[in-house]
C-alpha cells in the first residue's frame, strides 16, 4: 500500500513539487517502505521521535521539522534535521543560530505564517513576517529559504484556498525585496487533504502523511 501511495502521489504531482512525508507516529520499517517507493524528505512533529528514527535510518533522507520547536530542544534539533520549517519567534531563531555556531553548520529554516490569524495557533501574522525577516536575516547561522503555512483545520480543503493565496502573496512579496541573505525558494503548505489545492497556489512542499501510510491508529 505505501509503496503504491508513495508512486502514484509521485507521478501526479506537477514538476518541481517536492513531498514531505509526514512520518509522526509512523514506525521505521513504514518509513523505510516510502523511502524505497521514491520519499527523499521526511518530516517529524517531535525531536525525541525523531532521534529515535534518526538512530535507525540515518541520513539516507533529508529531515525536516514541522511541529512546534521547545527551546530546550533546540541543540538537539540543530545535529538531526536539515531544514526547521516552523520559525515563529525571534528567540527561537537565535537559539538555532547559536546551537548552530557551535557546531559550525548554516540551518536552512521557513517562517511560519499563521495566514488565519488564529490567536490560539503558533506562526506570525501575515503583516508581521516582512519586518521579522529583516531582523532574524542578520543571524549568519540560519538561512532563510522560504516560508510555511497550516492554515485552519477545515472540513472542505478549498475552503483553504484564500489563505493559501495570502501565503503565496506574502512568498511573492518578500522574494521581490531581494533581501541579502534571504532566499525564497520554498512554499510549504498543504497536506494529505488540501495538498492539491495547496499545489494550485504555489507550494513546492507538500506535508503528506495519510496519503502514503493511511490513517493512524491513535
Amino acid at each position: 500500500m505505501i509503496k503504491r501511495n508513495t508512486e502514484n502521489l509521485l507521478n501526479r504531482l506537477p514538476a518541481g513539487i517536492q513531498i514531505v512525508a509526514a512520518t509522526k507516529a509512523r514506525n521505521p520499517e513504514v518509513i523505510k517502505e516510502a523511502i524505497k517507493a521514491g520519499i527523499k524528505i521526511i518530516g517529524e512533529n517531535y525531536v525525541q521521535e525523531a532521534e529515535a528514527k534518526y538512530n535507525v535510518l540515518g541520513r539516507v533522507v533529508q529531515w525536516h521539522f514541522i511541529g512546534h520547536l521547545q527551546k530546550n530542544k533546540v541543540k538537539r534539533a540543530v545535529e538531526i534535521f536539515d531544514m526547521i520549517q516552523t520559525i515563529d519567534s525571534f528567540e527561537i531563531a537565535q537559539a538555532i543560530d547559536k546551537a548552530c555556531s557551535l557546531k559550525k553548520k548554516v540551518m536552512q529554516v521557513l517562517i511560519e505564517v499563521n495566514s488565519a490569524r488564529e490567536k490560539e495557533k503558533f506562526g506570525l501574522f501575515p503583516q508581521d513576517v516582512c519586518s521579522f525577516i529583516e531582523e532574524a536575516r542578520q543571524l549568519k547561522n540560519i538561512k532563510i529559504n522560504g516560508l510555511m503555512t497550516m492554515g485552519p483545520f477545515l472540513k472542505d480543503a478549498s475552503q483553504l484556498r484564500p489563505y493559501f493565496k495570502e501565503a503565496r502573496r506574502l512568498f511573492e512579496r518578500v522574494k521581490s525585496l531581494n533581501l541579502p541573505g534571504v532566499q525564497m525558494c520554498y512554499l510549504s503548505m498543504g497536506m494529505s487533504d488540501s495538498y492539491q489545492v495547496a499545489v494550485e497556489e504555489g507550494a513546492n512542499l507538500i506535508r503528506i502523511g495519510t496519503a502514503i501510510f493511511g490513517r493512524r491508529k491513535t
